[in-house]
């Protein structure tokens, strides 16, 4: 069995089919997707039809929320949200489900995303999209903080974290600085793998990354939605 991590989707549909080629995923291995699926991208629709047809074809893929799944929840249940969701690329989300109104998004698609998690303890792992706020007595409890916060490393406490790692998402940055945290990660016990995919302008970043969470080896997709 081998285990992949792989985070911000963004609605980059192709690029994220493309990634999946490459690692040739067999059944009994297990895929963590760690939020961000929506927005910005050209097809969000898309991309939670291929994670829906993945696990109807027995492939064992567990998704994590996002803050993006979270602004258009909020967004569903209070229109003084909307505005959010629609200028952090919910425009694009709401035209691959081709409409204009979140609400008119299709049950099953809003169920998936309601249903989201916002981490996941596995063996040797903390997977989560943003962070976690060590603040806390307990990190697991701070839900705002899994899908929002940014530069938290400088409060980890290593003594919860124990010899487990930290794999997260949320703030992009370069292919380089990925592969870098990959190396310290043994001393750091903290790896980003959100390779800034949708910023395909960006030449640092623009990728879609995999993390094998056994091998320590990463996967590079360049960003393929503009042809």
């Amino acid at each position: 069995m081998r285990r992949f991590a792989i985070s911000d989707i963004h609605g980059c549909l192709r690029t994220f089919e493309s990634l999946l080629e490459c690692l040739s995923l067999e059944k009994e291995d297990q895929l963590f997707l760690l939020g961000d699926y929506i927005d910005r991208g050209p097809d969000s629709k898309g991309v939670i039809d291929c994670i829906i047809a993945l696990r109807e074809r027995g492939q064992q893929v567990f998704c994590l929320r996002g803050n993006h799944e979270q602004m258009l929840l909020n967004a569903i249940a209070n229109p003084r949200h909307l505005p959010v969701f629609l200028s952090n690329g919910g425009v694009e989300s709401l035209l691959s489900f081709g409409t204009t109104n979140p609400r008119d998004i299709p049950e099953p698609y809003l169920r998936f995303i309601n249903d989201l998690p916002l981490y996941l303890e596995i063996p040797d792992y903390v997977l989560v999209h943003a962070g976690l706020n060590f603040n806390l007595q307990d990190p697991l409890q701070g839900e705002n903080e899994m899908i929002w916060i940014r530069n938290w490393y400088s409060s980890i406490q290593y003594e919860w974290l124990g010899p487990r790692l930290i794999v997260h998402g949320h703030t992009p940055i370069g292919k380089s600085a990925i592969t870098a945290m990959a190396r310290q990660l043994p001393l750091r016990r903290v790896l980003n793998i959100d390779a800034g995919c949708v910023y395909s302008y960006d030449t640092s970043m623009g990728a879609l990354c995999a993390f094998d969470l056994d091998t320590g080896k990463l996967f590079f997709q360049d960003n393929i939605e503009v042809a």
